[in-house]
């Protein structure tokens, strides 16, 4: 065999993920608020890339029968890099003065009993991806003043202290975490400002007479006990108390009104008014607006008795590719200007492409997930069926891993409230009685609606629960009750008994 270069020809297969397909895959998974940011940020990039001014998009609306829940077949993203379809420049123009189906909040939403076509189900999205409302509309956030953080809302008590007093107050403020607690060591702020424990605690004292009342406080009796000073009801029995809280925890009354010196309805008037303390009280001030939560589809019931689902394309902005801008721009500049400008433009095209495609399978999800979970959306949590992914991947011929970028941090309101995508997806429990399995979700329902049903002392335990699902048709073990119940956050039955005798001795 001799030994020398030579060429050499093979044939093999591989799956390329070409930038294209990892776009169009990373936009699967952007909420409609993320995918905001994303398309800021192209727009920085991309100088043919604008947002178009506040002329509503065109909208694109099917009418499916009820027999018949499938939803037209867009071309995946895989078909459209195949075809070349990033690579082409075919202009995508649509007229922006019509508007047929668009909201711009829940509040817009189609009353029940309103528009479709009878047995029919109306999935509606944007036939150019990116479409919504007006960026320069301001929302109700924006007019709302910011609230002081704890921080510094303690800071600005600082007044009336003098130099040495507010340093060691600064450090001890920043040791306090969001409750209020004082997580800090006096002897290391003492030795690292060198000043005596003393003293450190004597500014601490201080910091503890501030608003919010509580604050500062090293452990939960502390707390309690810095606001019944303030209510002047911190007596000695009170002081006694407060000492003794895991007593109160394991609602060992009897044991507290001997050592407290009361009788019991002296305890129940202590315990009553602890429970009208604040056992958080830093959690009072601000620290910025809560986010709300935005729909990114929205599902309504129509007069046929149909389902209406669209899009929620108020929080995206509408995208357009400013062809006259590069038309301007081609005849000018070198060889490496023209370049970039091609590039840009194919990236416009390819993005614009890619959103819509996004908006179309979401929708093609959306409509399956209403199909498969219709129970839900008419009757409530109780006929939520048990699906999984490879359920609805199966059914509208998708990828499992698809349908789960799909699912990932998008909500969906309805008439029954606003719920994540991924709320529709649970396991299945057997049935006692040999008939359809049921969800996980509505078992953990029946299990919080037997325990909020529970009165006075009848506690009802694990195994009661037990019987008591199985009664109601669902083969349910005790360590799955348990758990379910863990995962809710409620307590054991001991947990509520001691809880229950408490109230009742506050009562």
């Amino acid at each position: 065999m001799a030994i020398g270069p030579r060429l050499d020809l093979r044939h093999s297969q591989q799956l390329v993920m070409t930038p294209q397909l990892q776009q169009a895959i990373k936009l699967l998974a952007l909420s409609n608020l993320e995918l905001e940011s994303y398309i800021n940020g192209e727009l920085e990039r991309n100088p043919l890339l604008e947002a178009a001014g506040e002329s509503p998009a065109e909208v694109s609306t099917a009418e499916i029968a009820s027999d018949d829940w499938s939803v037209p077949d867009p071309a995946g993203s895989d078909q459209l890099i195949a075809a070349g379809g990033g690579d082409a420049d075919a202009p995508l123009d649509v007229d922006h003065g019509v508007e047929t189906f668009h909201h711009d909040c829940a509040s817009d939403m189609p009353a029940p009993g309103t528009g479709g076509l009878d047995g029919s189900l109306s999935v509606a999205g944007p036939s150019v991806a990116g479409a919504g409302g007006g960026e320069d509309s301001e929302g109700f956030d924006a007019t709302l003043a910011a609230e002081l953080s704890l921080h510094d809302m303690l800071l600005a008590q600082l007044a009336g202290m003098d130099h040495v007093e507010q340093a060691i107050a600064r450090h001890i403020i920043d040791l306090i975490d969001e409750s209020g607690y004082f997580t800090g060591d006096l002897n290391e702020i003492g030795a690292r400002l060198h000043v005596p424990t003393a003293d450190v605690e004597a500014v601490l004292k201080i910091v503890q007479t501030f608003e919010p009342t509580g604050v500062g406080a090293r452990s939960l009796g502390e707390c309690l006990a810095l606001q019944a000073i303030e209510a002047d009801r911190h007596d000695p029995a009170m002081a006694t108390l407060l000492s003794n809280l895991d007593l109160l925890a394991r609602g060992e009354m009897a044991t507290l009104r001997r050592i407290c010196g009361v009788d019991a309805e002296d305890l129940a008037d202590m315990i009553a008014e602890l429970r009208g303390y604040n056992p958080k009280p830093g959690l009072v001030c601000g620290g910025g607006h809560a986010q709300p939560i935005l729909p990114d589809i929205f599902v309504a019931r129509t007069a046929s008795g149909g389902w209406a689902v669209e899009i929620n394309a108020a929080t995206l902005p509408r995208l357009l590719v400013n062809r006259s801008y590069y038309a301007e721009l081609s005849g000018t500049g070198g060889k490496s200007a023209k370049s970039f400008l091609s590039d840009c433009l194919q990236s416009a095209n390819w993005l614009i492409k890619a959103l819509d495609q996004r908006q179309r399978t979401i929708i093609k999800v959306a409509t399956e997930l209403v199909r498969q979970q219709e129970a839900f959306f008419l009757h409530g949590v109780q006929h939520l069926k048990p699906l999984n992914l490879r359920a609805i991947a199966d059914a509208i011929g998708m990828h499992e891993s698809t349908v789960s970028r799909v699912t990932s941090n998008k909500y969906l309101s309805c008439e029954r409230g606003l719920f994540e995508l991924k709320y529709f997806f649970t396991s299945a429990i057997q049935a006692s009685d040999g008939g359809d399995a049921v969800s996980a979700e509505s078992v953990k329902t029946k299990i919080r609606e037997l325990i909020d049903s529970e009165r006075g002392g009848k506690i009802l335990s694990d195994d009661k629960l037990v019987e008591l699902l199985n009664e109601a048709g669902f083969d349910i073990a005790r360590r799955t009750v348990a758990k379910y119940r863990e995962g809710m956050g409620i307590g054991s039955s001991v947990e509520r008994r001691r809880a229950a005798a408490i109230q009742s001795a506050a009562a």
